[in-house]
């Protein structure tokens, strides 16, 4: 079974913003800036260099980074020049966390994650025409310097008792942890990627997440003493949920961008479980929907919110930008079919298999009875309980309803697998094993 044609929407800019800040302003994307009047006439005025860095803390960028992403392109759609920034020697030594020290990680082990980042990164923007972007790797300036020229070149220019003062090392004064020289000079060498990068590129903007406000207007403070010239700074809002939560996280882990960490069908569910009071924020942030359009789609979860017809939209522009298309359109199949609305002999086998591992499941022999599958996966607590449940024609095996209690799981969907469901939304995945 082929699946459907899906249409998102195109990346551009809205036309009916007379400038890109009034509308990066709208989309809620401004939560701290240098001047804003002088920021709003930079962006409307001729192509400018602009920046934001990744530290391979991890193999995977998240959720939170595709806001940064997201802001990276729409810039360039305005017509700027990205430079896609991967800590190659930041990441070393990574950012201070709030709470404790970080692990360091070994120099492979961030070596091989630069790759992964940059791969991830280049993925976002385009590197063609007239607004291409390009790549940085700030091991690149910075290892060839030795600690008496950092000392004497940039770090005279200073001053410990402002270092002190920025939110993220004041957080860890006053913890139990404290904080090491290392992450307290992590401030210092963000600095200096902004300054090497308006030296090289004329780059005068840099983009980043709230809670770096501290290290982005380190980097604006060493360009306007050492250059004497002033440089830029927006800081996107820190994404919470309406309850105050934490965004991105489901159970725990973080939503990673790399498939094989966070796959396209868990994003997809992640994404259609937003609330009604968050929705129209993220389609805002995470999308390029017109104003017109998200305009609709509040009026939709005003009057229809059983549709869920707006988080339907978000989870299908996200995942498409994160993944394409294709996944996003055989995820949706998945979705649909799981829950009776589609066939899912016509599955994706990898998609189907991906998608009941993010359910409750277990494995069990081919020729497993129904009724001990049913107590395997969970669905049920008691054999007895099975039983009843099949007899009250409540347990449905891969479409088809359950009868006999006799009935025996054999894995007959692609890939070799079975799904079982009691009641209409209650499911439960079958590998044969």
């Amino acid at each position: 079974m082929s699946t459907p044609a899906l249409t998102t929407a195109p990346q551009a800019i809205d036309p009916t913003f007379e400038n890109v800040w009034d509308e990066i302003v709208w989309r809620g994307l401004v939560h701290v800036s240098t001047d804003q009047e002088a920021l709003r006439a930079l962006l409307a005025g001729d192509p400018i260099t602009y920046y934001c860095g990744f530290d391979p803390t991890a193999p995977s960028l998240h959720l939170g980074n595709l806001v940064q992403l997201l802001l990276l392109r729409r810039l360039q759609l305005a017509g700027h020049k990205p430079l896609g920034l991967v800590g190659g020697s930041t990441g070393l030594i990574g950012d201070p966390r709030p709470t404790a020290e970080r692990t360091l990680n070994t120099r492979e082990t961030v070596e091989e994650w630069v790759d992964r980042l940059r791969a991830q990164v280049e993925r976002f923007l385009s590197f063609e025409g007239e607004y291409a972007a390009r790549m940085v790797n700030n091991l690149d300036w910075t290892a060839p310097m030795s600690a008496i020229d950092f000392l004497r070149e940039i770090g005279k220019h200073y001053r410990v008792g402002t270092m002190l003062k920025k939110d993220a090392v004041a957080a860890r004064l006053n913890s139990d942890a404290g904080i090491s020289y290392t992450e307290f000079s992590y401030q210092i060498l963000q600095g200096m990627d902004f300054l090497e990068l308006y030296r090289q590129y004329d780059c005068v903007l840099q983009t980043g997440g709230s809670d770096q406000w501290g290290n982005l207007t380190s980097g604006t403070d060493l360009i306007h003493r050492v250059e004497g010239t002033s440089a830029h700074a927006i800081g996107t809002p820190l994404i919470t949920n309406s309850d105050g939560t934490k965004f991105g996280k489901s159970e725990g882990n973080a939503i990673w961008l790399d498939a094989d960490m966070c796959s396209p069908y868990r994003m997809y569910q992640f994404w259609l479980s937003t609330t009604d009071a968050d929705v129209i924020d993220r389609l805002k942030i995470f999308t390029f929907l017109t104003r017109a359009e998200i305009e609709e789609y509040e009026k939709l979860v005003e009057t229809e919110p059983f549709r869920r017809a707006a988080q339907k939209r978000l989870a299908l522009e996200v995942v498409a930008t994160v993944h394409g298309v294709d996944a996003t359109a055989a995820v949706i199949a998945a979705s649909e079919a799981l829950f009776g609305q589609g066939d899912l002999n016509g599955l994706d086998a990898a998609t189907l298999r991906t998608a009941l591992e993010e359910l409750p499941n277990a494995t069990v022999p081919a020729g497993t009875s129904v009724v001990d599958a049913l107590v395997a996966t969970g669905l049920v607590s008691s054999l007895s309980e099975a039983r009843r449940a099949i007899s009250q024609g409540g347990v449905v095996l891969d479409g088809t309803r359950v009868e006999d209690d006799a009935a025996v799981v054999e894995g007959t969907l692609p890939g070799g697998v079975s799904v079982l469901r009691r009641g209409k939304k209650t499911l439960a995945g079958i590998f044969i094993g």
